[in-house]
Formats: C-alpha cells, sequence, structure tokens
C-alpha cells in the first residue's frame, strides 16, 4: 500500500491476533463518502481470517484434558503448558495454532504461561487432538501479525486429513520421513517440491506416491530440535494441511479437463 497517496492505512490492533483495521490518515480532510464509511464501519468491526507461516513457534505440553458429553455431541477441554513469554499479549479469542489446528483460547493465564482451548466433535475427528493425553508435546504457532514476515507458507490452520508416520530413516545430518495420510484422495494435492504443512510445520515434499498415499520429507536438524518430531516415530499420528493455491490449480485443471472430455 502507497501511504503517501491512500485514503486509509492499516493499523494493528491486537498483538496476538492478526486483526487491522482502516483509519483516516492524519491531516486529511476531504470528508468520506458514504461508501467509504461504510467500508470503514465493516473492516473495523471484524477480524480478518488469522492465517500462520508455518514457522513453528515453539513446543507445549499438555497438562490437563476433560471432556463433556451431551448426546452426540462431545467438547474436550484441553489445557497446555507454553514457555515463558510465549502468551505474551494474548486475549480472550486469540487464535494459537496447536499441531497446525487454528483454536481460540477460552482461558489462559499469562503468568503461568498456560492457556485452555475448547475442542469440539468434528476438531476431534478430523484431527490428531483427540488421541492427546497429559504430558504429551505440541507444536505451537501464534497467529500472524499484518507485516509479519511470511518464513514457510500461509498456513490456515484447516487440518484436510491426518497422516501416520509410515516410514523414518535417520542420516548422518537429517531425518527422512514418510507419511501415509488416511484419506488418499487429498494425496493428488502433495506434489513433489511443494509445500504441505505438517502439524503446523511448514514442508518442502520430497517424493510422493500418490497410489499409496505416501509421501516424504527431510528434515534439518534444528526442525526437530524445536518440534515436537523429535519425539514423533513410526506409528505416529500427524495432521496434515495441503496448500491452498496448489489445490485451486488442481481442481482447476481437473475441472478443465473434464469440460473437454465432454
Amino acid at each position: 500500500m502507497n501511504h503517501k497517496s491512500s485514503l486509509f492505512e492499516l493499523s494493528k490492533t491486537d498483538p496476538g491476533r492478526c486483526n487491522v483495521r482502516l483509519r483516516p490518515k492524519i491531516g486529511y480532510k476531504k470528508k468520506s463518502t458514504t461508501s467509504e464509511r461504510a467500508v470503514k464501519s465493516r473492516v473495523s468491526t471484524r477480524s480478518t481470517e488469522c492465517l500462520f507461516t508455518g514457522i513453528v513457534q515453539g513446543t507445549a505440553k499438555c497438562s490437563e484434558i476433560s471432556s463433556v458429553e451431551a448426546s452426540d455431541d462431545r467438547i474436550m477441554k484441553v489445557s497446555f503448558e507454553f514457555p515463558s513469554r510465549a502468551l505474551l499479549g494474548v486475549k480472550i479469542g486469540c487464535s494459537i495454532a496447536i499441531n497446525g489446528t487454528c483454536l481460540t483460547v477460552v482461558e489462559f493465564d499469562e503468568n503461568e504461561s498456560r492457556a485452555r482451548f475448547d475442542c469440539v466433535e468434528e476438531t476431534l475427528r478430523a484431527t490428531n487432538l483427540g488421541q492427546l493425553k497429559v504430558n504429551d508435546v505440541v507444536n505451537f504457532e501464534r497467529s500472524a501479525r499484518v507485516g509479519d514476515e511470511i518464513g514457510g507458507h500461509v498456513v490456515s490452520g484447516h487440518v484436510h486429513t491426518v497422516a501416520e508416520i509410515y516410514e523414518q530413516r535417520e542420516t548422518e545430518n537429517n531425518r527422512e520421513v514418510r507419511f501415509r495420510v488416511r484419506d488418499r484422495a487429498i494425496a493428488k494435492y502433495v506434489l513433489p517440491k511443494g509445500f504441505v504443512a505438517v502439524d503446523g510445520c511448514s514442508l518442502t515434499v520430497g517424493d510422493v506416491c500418490e497410489e499409496e498415499g505416501t509421501f516424504s520429507v527431510w528434515l534439518i536438524p534444528e526442525t526437530i530440535r524445536a518440534t515436537a518430531f523429535k519425539q514423533k516415530g513410526k506409528g505416529s499420528s500427524v495432521n496434515v494441511e495441503i496448500e491452498s493455491s496448489t489445490r485451486a490449480i488442481v481442481d482447476t485443471i481437473e475441472r478443465y479437463m473434464e469440460k473437454q472430455k465432454r
């Protein structure tokens, strides 16, 4: 945005969320039109969709789990202990990605670096959070703020499927990990040298076997040290979010090719 010529400028309203609002530039004399006032009103009263970068900020430990069940509906209340200062500036309603799953803070203690989240039935079904146990370690990332560096790729926190660690091979300086996805239809969106988010980590795909529903990645020592991968082994469950633009391209090409056959 050109701040010298634009009527409005972005303002960060909350250090823990990806909130933006528009405000008049200082010294601008022209009165706002009706449509401009409407735009300002709509943008200033709601948050943009929370986004993440796929650069995990650390690990947290599951400290408490409780479930509330009512007929066919279940909600799991889960608390985590975060590293010191990791929750600085957090508020009720902020979003934090836990193993790549966007969750909303419903209770927190900034001094003790603890936060609680509610996981509904669909979250428990679609992700590996339903398998959590006390003392389990998870990846976390606070939602990105306007102007933050996107060090990995844009991640929504909406998990598409889960996968298991199918094979794992240690080398002198790296670790090769092969995953097998639960939903084989997702495999067509995982492309060699493309992006994929695994438990919230932005990773580059190695090779893919669409028929088997498997793909591989290579982990450098820093990724292993900084994430929950250091405690994962063969058979462990991970969350997978495919890259959104890749999915859009694949779906568009498939629709086009289908039309050509008619």
